[in-house]
């Protein structure tokens, strides 16, 4: 496998919708303010999260069971910034929709920016031929609340390609994310 390159990103976000909306380049700025970057990085993209969030709340005491989440769990909120309580984490998805590939596995890693305040973003990697947007975790790992921007710069995507196609893709073995386009909770 080797890590694809901005010019690899790039052509195959144009011509195959790989990524949309598509950002050719590095933006930290918008309409003059700064924002944390994103869109097309060396060798990777930076994504966006997008402004709705699903805040873990425990009013409930309800147990986190990934078999069987309660979706009573989370409080929804529409905003261009999303507040997460110390010690606790929230839902997103990316602006962007993706369509992988079926040679190209993604990995996705936070931005530093967030890391060096103690915000965790993780994502599990994209499978060849999975498409969607991507559901974002962010944990607080402090004991004070942290604030999450809508529409900017989150984590970046580095996309790897195989030496040859695999056998069965996730749209192959129908993978139950598949076409996902809101904030996706667990599916047993």
């Amino acid at each position: 496998m080797a890590i694809k390159s901005d010019r690899w990103i790039r052509q195959m976000a144009e011509e195959h919708g790989m990524i949309e909306p598509f950002e050719a380049l590095q933006i930290s700025q918008v309409n003059g303010e700064r924002v944390i970057s994103f869109g097309t990085s060396s060798y990777g993209y930076d994504i966006r999260c997008s402004d709705e969030f699903k805040i873990f709340t425990n009013i409930n005491s309800a147990i986190v069971d990934p078999k069987n989440f309660d979706a009573d769990s989370f409080v929804d909120v529409k905003s261009d910034v999303c507040i997460i309580p110390p010690n606790s984490f929230a839902l997103a998805r990316t602006v962007e929709f993706f369509r992988i590939p079926r040679d190209v596995l993604t990995i996705c890693l936070g931005k530093s920016t967030y890391a060096r305040c103690g915000i965790i973003v993780n994502v599990t990697p994209l499978e060849p031929e999975w498409e969607g947007h991507v559901t974002l975790e962010f944990s607080n790992t402090t004991p004070l609340p942290a604030k999450i921007y809508a529409n900017e710069g989150v984590a970046q995507v580095l996309f790897l390609g195989a030496d040859e196609i695999c056998e069965t893709s996730y749209r192959d073995r129908g993978g139950k994310y598949q076409g996902q386009t809101g904030v996706t909770l667990p599916k047993a």
